[in-house]
């Protein structure tokens, strides 16, 4: 039997040379640049044949991850590089509560010929718990809207 998909959080090596600090690049097959509305509540969508490698340039936003038959909210910001992982088959999506549009790079590993269910809205299971999004946002310390 096959291990599970799960999401992997890891922050970024980096090394410092004088006053600049250099990342790690992730290695992908394609990298794309998306933009995350301000204010914006998203519906899950699920990748068949691709991984996600998400990390966040300006801006901050909330990563919901369906799992288990529950939500989990993980909090992304240009403050705190890091990278998420999201295999193929988990549904994810995204919550943005601040005032100002967030900047993600998607470094994506691709599996297979894009699947032509990919990107497409799944009706949420249950409704997001909007005050558990805006307090992992208030955990690291960032200005969240209303």
């Amino acid at each position: 039997m096959g291990l599970i998909n799960q999401i992997e959080v890891r922050l970024l090596d980096s090394i410092k040379s004088g006053m600049v600090e250099f990342y790690t690049p992730q290695s992908s097959h394609e990298t794309m640049l998306a933009q995350i509305p301000a204010r914006l509540i998203d519906n899950l969508f699920v990748h068949h044949f691709q991984t996600d490698q998400l990390l966040v340039v300006r801006g901050c936003f909330v990563l919901v991850v369906l799992q288990n038959k529950q939500y989990e909210y993980i909090p992304l910001s240009e403050r705190q590089p890091k990278v998420v992982k999201i295999p193929p088959g988990i549904p994810h999506g995204a919550i943005n509560l601040s005032d100002e549009t967030c900047l993600i790079v998607n470094a994506v590993l691709r599996h297979g010929p894009a699947h032509d269910r990919d990107y497409r809205p799944m009706p949420l299971p249950f409704p997001y718990d909007l005050a558990k999004a805006r307090a992992v946002l208030t955990d690291i310390e960032l200005p969240v809207g209303a």
